[in-house]
């Protein structure tokens, strides 16, 4: 990967990311178990390799609300990140109550404002959200791209769903200029969801 080119992605995870100040973010590259809802984020998942964790509810942050977030790489390197957080509130289960449809329109609204403010260009997403199911989950998920400033279109899949009173944030990055496709993002998806949230 160039370093253009991974500068690129990287500004593009960190730029849907919840916004919060860098010294805000206690991270970690120790696997863990979320203990909100006990799932499991091993070294391996469904494929892919742990790297990171950010606990936005520890110290120097203290915002519980914003729980913690968790990355992992896939070997044909793209990046899947899951957040999983409540905002101070108790999440219905599932990916069509309003208390999930109203913050998936809040994500998606943010992921848009910050690929702007990153100096992506053709911003596209479909005009309605999809339901999508991997395992036994279904999400509430749309695909959305930009067209980086080396004029490579970079991509993501946002999920989002109620889980043991929780969000479940799961978005998948992949980049035109690497060769990669929404049928690597999807095949990786499979894999990894389902081992996840078993």
């Amino acid at each position: 990967m160039s370093r253009t080119a991974k500068a690129l992605l990287v500004a593009a995870l960190l730029a849907v990311a919840v916004a919060v100040p860098a010294s805000a973010q206690t991270q970690s590259s120790t696997p863990t178990t979320n203990p909100g809802t006990r799932l499991n984020f091993p070294a391996t998942l469904g494929g892919a390799t742990f790297e990171r964790s950010v606990n936005y509810a520890a110290p120097p942050a203290n915002n519980p609300g914003l729980g913690a977030s968790y990355t992992y790489s896939t070997p044909k390197r793209l990046t899947i990140s899951v957040q999983v957080y409540d905002l101070g509130r108790r999440v219905p289960a599932g990916s069509d109550n309003p208390t999930v449809t109203g913050q998936f329109n809040a994500e998606l609204s943010s992921a848009e404002q910050q690929f702007k403010h990153a100096g992506y260009t053709a911003f596209q997403k479909p005009s309605v959200p999809s339901s999508c199911t991997y395992g036994a989950v279904t999400f509430r998920c749309v695909t959305y791209s930009g067209v980086t400033q080396a004029n490579s279109r970079v991509y993501s899949k946002l999920l989002l769903t109620g889980f043991r009173d929780h969000f479940i944030k799961i978005r998948i990055d992949w980049a035109q200029s690497q060769q990669q496709s929404a049928g690597d993002a999807d095949a990786a998806l499979q894999a990894f969801v389902p081992a996840l949230m078993r």
